[in-house]
């Protein structure tokens, strides 16, 4: 975006670090400063395409290319009044082609693509679909003010959250404030060495901290209401024993699906790996075999000669 520059006062964000640019439900941009003087008596048109707009019309440029945010404003109008969903309707089919006819719109609003006829369009869509417009808005109503519900419980919790790890790591430091004192006090007091003193008490510190209730551990609650917590797997999980190991059984081939490929003896004595890579010892260690790949490829290539129903 430094290269973009305003188009009425030819503004870069080179010469003007501070510079910013806004873009209107047209999709033409301005910086602020030219839209605040365009709007001085309250109301203008658009400078490349003279449509008329106000003040309110125009908002922060996010995205480089202003077709984008374009589309963006032209998408949100749209969906606020085709807001049906898949179970509005009696087949999948008939939704896709629901959803098929929301992105024509859109494409031709954008691209400016029989504008008329589009909107007489969307009115019609409107003036039938009235009542299922007003009654979908109503849910997505209420699932967006649950939703802000859910975030505000959260907010509240990450805070406590917070707020706890905060009183956590002042009463450490409090804590290491008076072990230091202790040690300085014992080293100016006590009559005994200065050395078995120093391991005595970091002995002493190191039991009690083993002895110290550990901390709890993070609890994370996601929008859907469901926690987890980091690091509480800790315990080794549980051996279940039921029933007897695996055994392989190798699969039904069915009938009359071509000869049958030679035997594993005949591969190795008949010169089949004449051509196949023998294996190198890692593989081997690994149990593989340049057997198995020639017998598969035997296999795939007589399954095909006779017609399996």
């Amino acid at each position: 975006m430094d290269d973009q520059a305003c188009p009425r006062c030819k503004t870069t964000k080179y010469r003007n670090p501070s510079l910013k640019l806004m873009v209107n439900v047209c999709g033409h941009a301005l910086c602020e400063s030219c839209v605040d003087l365009l709007f001085l008596k309250g109301s203008g048109s658009c400078p490349d395409c003279n449509v008329p707009l106000r003040r309110c019309n125009y908002r922060v440029q996010l995205f480089e290319d202003a077709m984008v945010e374009k589309e963006i404003d032209i998408r949100k109008r749209i969906l606020k009044d085709f807001n049906k969903k898949e179970e509005d309707f009696a087949t999948l089919r008939e939704y896709n082609d629901y959803l098929e006819d929301i992105e024509s719109i859109i494409f031709n609003l954008v691209n400016n693509i029989d504008i008329i006829n589009t909107n007489k369009r969307i009115e019609q869509y409107k003036k039938d679909n009235k009542e299922a417009i007003l009654k979908n808005k109503a849910k997505i109503g209420r699932e967006e003010l649950e939703l802000e519900e859910i975030l505000e419980i959260e907010k509240l919790n990450e805070e406590s959250r917070r707020a706890e790890i905060v009183r956590i790591e002042q009463e450490a430091k409090k804590q290491k404030i008076r072990e230091k004192e202790l040690l300085i006090d014992e080293l100016m007091f006590a009559d005994g060495d200065a050395k078995d003193i120093l391991t005595t008490f970091t002995q002493n510190i190191a039991n009690h901290k083993e002895e110290a209730a550990p901390i709890l551990p993070k609890v994370t609650q996601f929008s859907t209401g469901v926690k987890f917590t980091r690091g509480s797997g800790q315990q080794p999980l549980p051996i279940i024993e039921e029933g007897p190991l695996y055994k392989y059984e190798p699969p039904a081939l069915p009938d009359r699906c071509g000869p049958d490929p030679p035997p594993i003896s005949d591969i190795i004595d008949k010169g089949y790996l004449q051509h196949v890579r023998p294996e190198s010892e890692t593989e081997k260690a690994g149990g593989y075999s340049s057997v198995l790949p020639c017998l598969r490829a035997l296999q795939d290539a007589l399954s095909g000669l006779y017609h399996a129903s």
